[in-house]
């Protein structure tokens, strides 16, 4: 592995400062503003407030160019490769609204992918040409609520052709950002085949138009008490849906292999943002520990709150290399090698950030836990990352059974 190359490239030293400062002075100045409209009439649209901060700082990205980053070894966009994009999305994890303002926000980004690598000239033209632009928001439906959806042979809805068009019946959860009204497809794992198929081919994606009929949202989800409106995370149920056989995805059967595409580099971007909360957390610490007076003294300078910085400091350094390093792996294109690399960073990383910010939290005492800073909504979107794109448990069981496979053929 002498080859590998961690550090910001002299290309990337650049494209990295402006997505930086844009983010520090124009996105983060407007986030407050931004999620004080929320609360304002119905949460399930946009306020003309919301539009205009929203809309108004993409087209700032778009003019300055400083957009689709995601788009890595790709002639469409700037040709990054993952670990030059780990830099960057870092930078737009440390705001709400830092990913979505450069076109670069889940689940877009791997619909986005599915689309480009999967999709007919029709299909990119109806939808991947729209979410390119930023024009219109997608989801993605894979988990449901009656079976354990971390292993995603689970998957049940059911999908029946009939002559010219599947009819799907079933039910969906958590499926984020169709709340927002301006979803407009779903992309979305449906069983297609019976017992006689091997398990991994059983299922196959496809696109699903919102407002489809038969298709009615039975709920948002809650986070701990937040429904993360207008994003929304949807239990959604589909009776009879009738969708053209023009919408599959590649064929039947490849769910399973256009699913665990999908997967890999989402789980990885969340956790580049997630190193991006991390930082974050620990600056709002400091700057709190060091103003902050308790006892006649800064609060920083009480119990143990110099160890805790220091292994804040430690952990996120740690953390960041590791999430490089599966970027590496995955830049190396091979996807079963990268997948155990990807596994621990999505352990790692929300843990660390977590850690951090749980302890941001103790630093600022009860406003911690408060609408006046960010902290309860960045712990709150950590902690569901601990579930989102598989479960802790599911990627340590794949990290364990590489290790152990070192052994199978030795004496031990």
């Amino acid at each position: 592995m002498s080859d590998m190359n961690l550090g910001m490239t002299e290309r990337l030293k650049p494209l990295h400062e402006k997505v930086r400062r844009m983010v520090q002075e124009e996105v983060l100045p407007l986030e407050d503003e931004y999620l004080v409209e929320v609360g304002k009439g119905d949460r399930w649209t946009y306020t003309a407030r919301q539009t205009e901060i929203l809309e108004g700082l993409k087209a700032k990205a778009k003019s300055q160019g400083l957009w689709n980053f995601w788009l890595t070894d790709s002639e469409r966009g700037f040709g990054l490769t993952t670990v030059e994009y780990a830099y960057l999305a870092e930078e737009m994890g440390k705001a709400h609204l830092g990913a979505e303002v450069f076109n670069c926000s889940a689940p877009d980004t791997g619909n986005m992918e599915v689309l480009e690598r999967y999709g007919t000239v029709e299909q990119k033209a109806r939808w991947l040409a729209p979410l390119l632009e930023g024009e219109i928001r997608s989801a993605f439906l894979m988990t449901e609520p009656d079976v354990a959806s971390s292993d995603a042979t689970n998957i049940s809805m059911s999908c029946v052709r009939d002559g010219d068009e599947y009819v799907l019946n079933g039910e969906k959860w958590w499926s984020s950002g169709a709340g927002d009204p301006r979803c407009k497809i779903y992309i979305t794992m449906v069983r297609t085949g019976g017992e006689e198929e091997s398990k991994h081919r059983r299922h196959s994606m496809v696109l699903v138009p919102a407002g489809t009929p038969g298709v009615t949202i039975l709920r948002a989800m809650e986070v701990y008490g937040d429904d993360d409106a207008p994003h929304g995370h949807m239990h959604i149920r589909f009776e009879n849906v009738r969708v053209p056989v023009s919408n599959m995805l590649k064929e039947e059967g490849a769910g399973f292999e256009i699913a665990q595409g999908r997967l890999g580099p989402g789980r990885i971007h969340h956790c580049m943002r997630a190193i991006g909360q991390a930082e974050r957390s620990l600056e709002l610490m400091c700057v709190r520990g060091l103003r902050r007076e308790a006892f006649g003294k800064p609060i920083i300078h009480l119990g143990a709150n110099y160890d805790i910085i220091a292994d804040a400091r430690m952990e996120i350094e740690m953390a960041r290399l590791l999430c490089l390093k599966a970027a590496w792996m995955m830049d190396k294109g091979d996807a079963r090698a990268a997948a155990p690399w990807i596994s621990q960073i999505k352990v790692v990383a929300p843990q660390v950030a977590l850690k951090v910010t749980d302890a941001a939290v103790q630093m600022f005492g009860a406003q911690g836990i408060s609408q006046d800073v960010p902290l309860a909504r960045t712990w709150t979107h950590l902690r569901t990352l601990r579930f989102a794109d598989g479960p802790d448990a599911v990627h340590r069981r794949q990290v364990a059974r590489t290790e152990l496979k070192k052994y199978t053929q030795q004496k031990v």
